[in-house]
């Protein structure tokens, strides 16, 4: 298999999204990880970057479908923003190495409302990187990252949050080391990418399969040798994976 890097599943996603006319081209100075668009066409925008011209970075803001900053969007954060996830309530989840977001505490892991101000109902906090975020039928939220305590309790690099942001302490499965990636197939079933060796217990290289509950799905281990940091699913139910390797599935 051809080595694909998240980056170029990045500038694919926004090349899909570009087929616009030329003059959307909002600029940034920067690197961009992540991208989402609200039920208006507007672009929410996550990553390391700031304005032309300005001296600090804002590391997130919004677009208008047509490519303009969105001055009325109020939120930045202090650090890296890794990921960008709305809620079907249109709330925007915010993920990634920070400590304020939008003016705020929150450690590494906050909300917005669709305007850009900050939920004071929701800050759960993990104590390093939250690298990927899903969400689950029910409003439960996934958690990947390399952090070792989620919502203060501990957790491995992987857990779950109800949706007021409360930990859900029966969902625990931990993984070896650092996840990148998340995502949930249509039984509910949950992909995870990363850089480890095991899940819930059990070897898996760099990639593995969870029932909704957290258990570990002993049917699917296909093994990367080395870290999948993206993971899509297709409407047929084919999964999409890339990252840092060679080899996946055994295969080249």
């Amino acid at each position: 298999m051809t080595k694909v890097s998240s980056a170029l599943l990045l500038s694919v996603s926004w090349a899909a999204y570009a087929q616009i006319p030329d003059s959307f081209s909002p600029g940034t100075v920067g690197s961009i990880n992540s991208l989402a668009v609200q039920s208006d066409g507007s672009v929410l925008v996550g990553g390391s970057f700031r304005r032309p011209g300005d001296q600090y970075p804002i590391n997130i803001g919004r677009l208008n479908p047509e490519g303009a900053l969105d001055t009325s969007f109020p939120a930045s954060a202090n650090g890296n923003v890794k990921t960008v996830v709305i809620q079907s309530d249109g709330y925007i989840l915010v993920g990634g190495f920070f400590d304020v977001l939008g003016g705020q505490g929150r450690n590494c892991l906050g909300r917005l409302t669709s305007q850009g101000n900050v939920d004071s109902t929701f800050n759960p906090g993990a104590n390093s990187d939250v690298n990927s975020l899903a969400m689950q039928t029910d409003g439960k939220i996934l958690v990947g990252g390399s952090f070792t305590t989620l919502g203060g309790q501990s957790h491995f690099f992987l857990g779950r949050l109800s949706p007021n942001g409360t930990v859900d302490a029966s969902f625990n499965p931990a993984a070896g080391s650092t996840v990148h990636s998340l995502a949930i197939q249509p039984d509910g079933k949950i992909l995870v990418g990363g850089s480890f060796p095991w899940l819930d217990g059990q070897s898996r290289s760099n990639i593995g399969r969870l029932n909704p509950d957290g258990s570990l799905d002993p049917d699917f281990n296909p093994g990367a040798n080395g870290k999948v940091t993206a993971l899509a699913v297709l409407p047929d139910g084919k999964i999409l994976v890339g990252g840092g390797f060679s080899m996946l599935g055994g295969q080249d």
